[in-house]
């Protein structure tokens, strides 16, 4: 194993969640009588800590108006999860498989409240996956590479036996700012073409390619194809 520590962000990254955030900020809009933003529009701010994203969203708010809008968002939030949202395909088994290396930590790093993330790890019986996580509302959100910085003096690492995984551009610049490697994955909210403006060392189609990059001699299996550096899985 190449790293020492493996973070990943959650939403659109481990679980499939971008519809429902979508809806329940869409919803939350209409409950304060402001007009919904388009699904393109609020999935482009997933991965920030919620102020942030209803700032970026709706720049013409008073402070009052986006307190309101935060409250109806996560009572909307609250009340969705009585239908469970699901992790990607191969994620389960992936994040089995790489506790049980002994070697290696496996952390969090997620614009989620710190609240959200303890319901979810419950719900889901994931939290056992992880040795350390950081929630946007207990210190700076992404792409302020803060989080990242004391999840590595938790684990009393530097950022070269570090990799971030996340699906977004917050997630990638986040982890570029500290010249910690990164891999991004293109079957969560952010395009491929700005994704790779990051220069991710990877850019994983599924979990499992992930999985398998992880798994393999990095100098003989991977090349630049002017999108990031991609494994020969991803090219072929």
């Amino acid at each position: 194993m190449r790293y020492r520590l493996v973070i990943f962000d959650w939403d659109g990254t481990l679980m499939d969640s971008a519809a429902r955030i979508v809806a329940c900020m869409q919803a939350a809009a209409q409950d304060i009588g402001w007009t919904p933003l388009s699904d393109a529009a609020v999935r482009d701010i997933i991965g920030l800590g919620l102020p942030e994203a209803i700032a970026k969203l709706y720049p013409g708010m008073t402070a009052e108006q986006r307190e309101r809008l935060r409250e109806r968002y996560a009572a909307h939030f609250v009340a969705a999860e009585r239908e469970p949202m699901h992790f990607f395909e191969g994620v389960a088994s992936g994040m089995k498989h790489l506790r049980s290396e002994s070697s290696l930590r496996l952390a969090v790093a997620t614009g989620k409240s710190r609240r959200g993330l303890e319901r979810i790890f419950t719900s889901t019986g994931s939290g056992e996956w992880f040795h350390a996580s950081r929630t946007a509302d207990e210190t700076l959100s992404k792409p302020h590479p803060r989080m990242l910085e004391e999840l590595l003096a938790e684990m009393r690492l530097s950022p070269e036996e570090a990799l971030m995984v996340g699906d977004t551009e917050y997630d990638m610049e986040m982890a570029r700012a500290l010249g910690m490697d990164r891999v991004a994955v293109t079957y969560g909210v952010h395009a491929r073409e700005r994704l790779a403006r990051s220069e991710p060392v990877l850019m994983a189609n599924t979990f499992s390619m992930l999985m398998d990059w992880l798994y393999v001699d990095h100098h003989d299996d991977i090349r630049d194809t002017g999108m990031g550096t991609v494994s020969r899985s991803e090219i072929s």
